[in-house]
């Protein structure tokens, strides 16, 4: 049962011949001598149109057999249709198919499908994210992000790196932050069940840790789920010079905002013998790429999300791509925000974080243009950064887009054994399972840098979609791990 894509049938010269068309019915208008049937295969936006006419059926059409395979057509189900390409009398279409055969695969029950042909919220869309592929939006946002995967692998394949496979599984945090999903197969009933009973006896551990023994867990020792393959990816760039990690992440924070999620797919090169300069302008081309791509590559689906997601998408997306990339300091950063203090909920000073609204003001009032900042403040930036000659900021970048804020967040990372020990030290770090990563700063050890860029906050770039739970297939967010 080999099918021809709809994307090809549409593409193809209507020269009389006879094709087949797989798919899922999205309307069926039913005049009294007029069948006309919209099929949709997922493989594009648009969708085939099928007609048969009673009273004048092709030479090669089972009129009866047609129409008892009409009665079982309803929204959302499945067909088998052959027929003759013709050249489309209506306007929007090049080509249609004159039905000689159709048989319905799989009845779809209208009173139950939720997918009619109506306006459907995004929320309730998410209740039934299993069918949501079949709209037009959601098809649309899965092509691209299909579309922007290959893209990430052709962009780093083309310039020498190696793809590497980090451990979702680990006893190291990355981040320093603590927001993680602990990974154990001891039962936490009986754990729970044993400090009760300890209780009842008066023999209460002093902490409930006491209660717990890692060296009794599956790995012996306390694991959770990786929230960053950065580190594991630095002993690759040791060894292999340029590698980049593109896998999924977790962070146990409880975030509930359009802009947040538990899972996600993030994109983190590692290259030896690059400093911050050489780090940013491989940022500004890895942006540049992958906007360009999804210009080119889904034109037409940008199409419509500029039509019905977000108005001007497709000129922010150019916009950028045409734009050098502005470079400023943190301190620079701060003093022309502190120019426009009023403008803002929270107020800009030496040592704060960028919220969201800082960022986007920069790109979008200040520099009217993509913007990288660079050298903040150590505080508030991760161990393993390179600490700058000041002592009091790190060589860290932040590229800022348009529309968004923060796209990619990087550093060149401390390559001196004595300065990255006294960083982990600064923080109090369990430095037991880290002693491998300060090992790289022993055995030959060189300048390094890299970057990370979360998938789903590029794909909610370039769509256009307000919320983060829908550029991926099936969001993980606090209470919400369905399907």
């Amino acid at each position: 049962m080999k099918s021809v894509l709809i994307k090809d049938i549409l593409k193809s010269k209507p020269e009389g011949q006879t094709v087949t068309v797989y798919g899922w019915v999205r309307t069926k208008r039913d005049s009294k001598n007029l069948v006309f049937i919209q099929v949709n295969d997922g493989s594009c936006l648009a969708s085939i149109q099928l007609t048969f006419d009673r009273t004048a059926p092709s030479k090669n059409a089972d009129p009866v057999s047609i129409e008892n395979s009409l009665k079982k057509i309803t929204t959302g189900a499945s067909i088998k249709a052959e027929g003759t390409l013709i050249e489309s009398p209506a306007g929007g279409q090049a080509v249609e198919v004159t039905l000689e055969a159709l048989t319905v695969l799989g009845e779809c029950p209208t009173d139950a499908y939720p997918l009619q042909k109506k306006a459907t919220s995004m929320e309730f869309l998410r209740e039934v994210a299993y069918l949501r592929p079949r709209t037009n939006t959601f098809g649309a946002v899965f092509r691209v992000r299909n579309q922007m995967a290959f893209a990430v692998h052709s962009f780093f394949q083309e310039r020498g790196f190696q793809y590497v496979n980090t451990p979702i599984i680990t006893c190291s945090d990355a981040e320093g932050a603590g927001e993680m999903f602990q990974v154990t197969n001891l039962s936490l009933e009986k754990i729970a069940e044993t400090g009760i009973k300890a209780g009842a006896k008066g023999k209460s551990p002093e902490t409930a840790a006491d209660l717990v023994d890692y060296g009794k867990d599956f790995f012996g020792k306390k694991a959770s789920l990786t929230v960053s393959g950065q580190l594991e990816g630095e002993t690759f760039a040791t060894a292999l010079s340029r590698i980049y990690t593109f896998g999924p992440t977790f962070r146990a924070e409880n975030s509930n905002t359009p802009r947040h999620l538990s899972e996600f797919w993030m994109i983190e090169p590692e290259m030896a013998f690059f400093d911050l300069e050489d780090n940013m302008d491989l940022a500004e081309e890895f942006v540049k790429y992958l906007l360009n791509w999804a210009l080119t590559k889904c034109r037409e689906d940008l199409d419509f999300f500029n039509l019905r997601i977000q108005s001007g998408i497709i000129e922010t997306l150019t916009h950028v791509v045409n734009s050098p990339f502005k470079r400023i300091s943190y301190t620079e950063a701060i003093e022309e925000l502190k120019k426009h203090e009023d403008k803002f909920e929270f107020k800009p000073f030496w040592g704060c974080d960028l919220q969201t609204e800082h960022e986007r003001y920069l790109t979008e009032n200040i520099f009217k243009c993509p913007v990288m900042v660079y050298n903040y403040p150590k505080e508030i930036k991760a161990f393993y950064m390179k600490l700058n000659d000041d002592k009091k900021t790190v060589k860290a970048v932040d590229v800022l887009v348009p529309g968004l804020g923060e796209i990619i967040g990087g550093s060149e990372r401390e390559e001196n054994y004595e300065k990255l020990l006294a960083a982990c030290n600064e923080r109090n770090m369990d430095m037991s399972n880290y002693q491998w990563y300060l090992d790289l700063r022993r055995f030959g050890t060189v300048p390094h840098s890299g970057f990370g860029l979360g998938f789903e906050r590029l794909l909610r770039y370039i769509t256009g979609m307000a919320n983060i739970r829908d550029v991926i297939p099936y969001p993980r967010a606090p209470k919400l791990a369905d399907f």
